[in-house]
Parts: structure tokens; C-alpha cells; sequence
């Protein structure tokens, strides 16, 4: 299939490469062409420019887009979509007054979803993942990063990540799967720490690098959850198989998880609500990506990461959803870009660079999708009668936009 889009009032987000994530100034810089065309072949971006460089393109499907502005879609690097059951209850315990500490150490939070999902079928699992999955589709959402940790045992892990896997198979998007066993320790180990973590090293990851189940590897490490020594133990027997790390660092305190997991080589360290100096000088001018996630801090009521801070210190800053039932029961990369701007002050700018490149960078997926370049998937979201991508934000708590196109292909035809 081959389509044309003419007269484009403004093709947002252009560039000839994207090898390297966005940083400093770079991420003022959000490079458009107004009246301009793209032309699509075989789900890729072929060609682009300004009608005023136009010469004809022969193709199946044409479209004259004047009252429309076409960006890539969004890409969101760091979720937890399978999960069995929401947890309303601890929204309400929130409300009088519990923090996410106390309700974990009565036994909620993240072993509550995993005693939930121990009892749940794979195939339940999968569609009710499935369902979820498009519905963020539809929200503009084409490439997306999913984690397992909801299992805490062999037999629920795996479980989680063949349900990705799945997803993977059945879907046109970029997915990347992430194995998150090191999530929180089990009630049956609270006293046998070491022995959760050979289970991990010894018995999960085996199976989930014969299986090719995961592309990264997590662990939250966090106080009362796991340690800087076992991340790292983690990180590097991840390593053996393959499998790149992805951390949870820094939500709720600074334990010297960036600086390790920097010098460990991870992709991204993610969350960053509570900073230091020594944190900011860790990340500087690292390939590490600094991966922001204010919805969990709208939902928790937490501080939100300095994003702007750390671009200011050189950092490469990426902005996702945390979809997850416990701190982020949204996965509507609208309102993260709404929060960006709203509550961290980014710049529209700088938000939509966060969730398109430097998101694409953190996912390892920079040459397929996050910018309009020639050979990249034709991943896009039409808007109709906005002036510029200032509107997406401004419009807070719903989607504004018109199409969605995955692979050249319209989803909400």
C-alpha cells in the first residue's frame, strides 16, 4: 500500500537521523515543516518536504491534509499493562490518608496484583491485556514497553511475559518486553532474601533466555524493596542472557542506584522523583536515558522528577506513563504530555521530544519509529483545526486526535 498526504498545514517532528537522544538545547528544538507532504509505502516513511519542493509520487491512496498537523506517535518505554485486577481499594485507603509505603507493608501494593494474577489464566490475562493495549493504541500510543513483576514466582513471571509475547504477535506495534522479577520480594522469602534472588538468577532466568521471553531486565531498587548490590547482582546475571537493564531508581529516595546502574550500562533509569547532586553529575552527558513518569506523581501525590533540571545539566530525559493498577491506572500519553507542562513545566518542546526521540532511545528502538525520518515506520497521529502541538497538552484529560495511523494502516477506520 502506498499513500500521499498533500498541503500537510504542519509535519511536526522532522529529522534526517536520530542516533543519538535529545539533550540540552537540542530538546527546545522541534523541527516542522508547514505546507508540507509525506508520502508512505509498505507501512515506511519514503519521502517528505515542503509542497514547494514537491514532484509527483504515483500512489494507491491520496489525501489533501490542510486543516491537519501529522506527528509521529508516541512512544511510551515504560508500563506495567498485564496485570489481573484494579486495586480501588487502595485508592481509598490513599484518600485516608495511608501512604504507598504503609498499604505495601500490610501486605498491598505490588504482592496484592501478585497474589491477584497467581490465580488468573494466561489466556484471561492476554485479553484483558489485549483490550487495554488498544485502547492506548487509539490514545496515540504505537510503540510501548511492557513489564512482567506482578508474578513474583516462576510459574507467574513466565506467565506475564508469555502473555507479551502475545501481545507481540498479534499486534503491529513496536512492543518490548522487560522481565521485572526483582519487583518486591514474595511473602514465602520475606525471610529468605537471598534465596528470592537465586530463584530469579537460577530457575527464572534460564527459562526466559531459552524461550526468548525478555529484551530487558528491572528490578525496583528502592529501601525495603531491593538494595543497590542486588540490582547490580541482578542487572549483571541479566546480562548473561542478553537482556539490557531497564531500572526503577530513585521514586521515594537516593540510595546511589543512578550512579551504579549508569556505570552497569542501563538503558534507562526510571522514575527520578527524588534527585541529588551526585545523581544529576551520574547522568550528565551519559547514554543512560532519565525516564519521568508524572502520572504516578499525580496519582500518588508525589513530587515530580526535575525533568527540567536535568535537561539543563545535560541529561536525556524521556517522559512515559507508568501504566500499572497500583500508582498509574492510565496509560493516556495525552495526559503525561498535559502533566509535563502543567505540573514540571516543560515547554511543549520539550515534552514531545521526551515522548517521541529520547522515549525511542530508552526503548532502543531509535531507528524505527519517534520521528518523522525517511525508512522509519509511518507510525502518525493526525490532529484537525489546532494551530500547533501546544494544543495536545492544552486540551488536558482527553485526546484530541483525529487518526491514528500504525504502519500506514488507520486503526480507527
Amino acid at each position: 500500500m502506498s499513500i500521499l498526504f498533500t498541503h500537510i498545514k504542519e509535519l511536526v517532528q522532522v529529522r534526517e537521523h536520530t542516533n543519538e537522544p535529545l539533550r540540552g538545547a537540542a530538546m527546545d528544538e522541534l523541527p516542522s515543516i508547514k505546507n508540507a507532504y509525506l508520502f508512505v509505502e509498505h507501512g515506511r516513511i519514503v519521502d517528505y518536504g515542503s509542497m514547494e519542493d514537491f514532484h509527483p509520487h504515483p500512489a494507491e491512496e491520496v489525501y489533501n491534509c490542510e486543516d491537519q498537523i501529522i506527528v509521529p506517535g508516541y512512544v511510551d518505554s515504560h508500563t506495567h499493562l498485564v496485570f489481573a485486577a484494579t486495586r480501588e481499594k487502595e485508592f481509598e485507603d490513599r484518600i485516608h490518608g495511608l501512604t504507598y509505603e504503609e498499604i505495601a507493608a500490610r501486605g498491598g501494593g505490588i504482592l496484592n496484583s501478585a497474589a491477584k494474577l497467581a490465580t488468573m489464566s494466561e489466556d484471561d490475562l492476554f485479553n484483558q491485556a489485549q483490550k487495554r493495549l488498544k485502547l492506548l493504541i487509539s490514545l496515540g500510543t504505537t510503540s510501548i514497553e511492557v513489564k512482567s513483576g506482578y508474578g513474583l514466582s516462576v510459574e507467574s513471571e513466565l506467565k506475564i511475559l508469555r502473555v507479551v509475547k502475545r501481545l507481540k504477535e498479534e499486534n503491529y506495534i513496536p512492543i518490548k518486553a522487560t522481565f521485572l522479577g526483582a519487583h518486591a520480594i514474595p511473602a514465602n522469602y520475606k525471610n529468605d532474601r537471598d534465596g528470592y534472588l537465586k530463584l530469579i538468577i537460577d530457575e527464572m532466568l534460564p527459562v526466559i533466555g531459552k524461550e526468548h521471553l525478555a529484551d530487558y531486565i528491572d528490578v525496583f531498587c528502592e529501601k525495603n524493596y531491593f538494595t543497590v548490590d542486588e540490582m547490580l547482582r541482578v542487572i549483571e546475571a541479566g546480562s548473561a542472557y542478553g537482556l539490557k537493564a531497564k531500572v526503577h531508581v530513585n521514586q521515594f529516595n537516593a540510595i546511589g542506584a543512578i550512579d551504579a546502574a549508569v556505570k552497569a550500562g542501563a538503558v534507562s533509569v526510571d522514575h527520578l522523583e527524588v534527585m541529588t547532586t551526585e545523581d544529576y553529575d551520574a547522568l550528565s552527558g551519559a547514554k543512560t536515558v532519565a525516564t519521568a513518569l508524572p502520572s504516578c506523581s499525580f496519582f500518588l501525590g508525589l513530587d515530580y522528577a526535575p525533568v527540567n533540571e536535568m535537561i539543563d545539566k545535560n541529561i536525556a530525559v524521556a517522559l512515559a506513563t507508568d501504566y500499572n493498577p497500583g500508582s498509574t491506572p492510565s496509560g493516556n500519553m495525552n495526559f503525561v504530555f498535559s502533566l509535563a507542562c502543567i505540573k514540571m513545566k516543560m515547554t511543549p518542546q520539550r515534552a514531545f521530544n521526551a515522548m517521541t526521540v529520547n522515549a525511542a532511545h530508552a526503548m532502543g528502538l531509535q531507528d524505527e519509529v519517534g520521528s518523522i525520518t525517511k525508512g522509519k515506520r509511518a507510525n502518525l497521529l493526525f490532529f484537525k483545526d489546532i494551530d500547533s502541538i501546544a494544543a495536545v497538552p492544552y486540551h488536558f484529560g482527553h485526546s484530541i486526535i483525529d487518526r491514528v495511523l500504525v504502519n500506514g494502516i488507520d486503526i480507527k477506520k
